[in-house]
């Protein structure tokens, strides 16, 4: 099964991190989301119930973000995974990226993150 759901250049504010900077100042976070899902009912029926709902995982993503804090994104990442997988039966894989654009690292780049896939069991 190929086919996907994706959530790409969703923007946060949260205060995520190890660095008192990052707990006290805050910074956004550029999540991207990609789900696994058997889409072949959603298009035969034409029925959002025969699919996952976008917008709510949109509204999940955004609490778990927004919500209490992670020291680490690999942490937040396995929230966001755990909560997705544990709440749309449908998911058979999930998939997320999240990006610091603007950690307190000297450097120049676009920016930084990880990226983590889960299975739903």
């Amino acid at each position: 099964m190929n086919d996907i759901i994706f959530l790409n250049g969703m923007r946060f504010y949260g205060y995520h991190g190890v660095l008192a900077a990052e707990n006290d100042i805050g910074q956004i976070f550029v999540v991207d989301i990609t789900l696994k899902v058997d889409l072949s009912y959603a298009g035969q029926s034409d029925d959002v119930k025969d699919t996952v709902n976008y917008g709510e995982v949109y509204k999940d993503v955004k609490s778990i973000v927004e919500g209490p804090r992670s020291c680490l994104i690999e942490h937040l990442a396995e929230r966001i995974a755990k909560h997705i997988n544990s709440h749309y039966n449908r998911v058979m894989e999930t998939k997320v990226r999240i990006t610091k654009e603007n950690p307190p690292i000297p450097g120049h780049y676009d920016g930084v993150g990880i990226e983590i896939v889960r299975e739903n069991d």
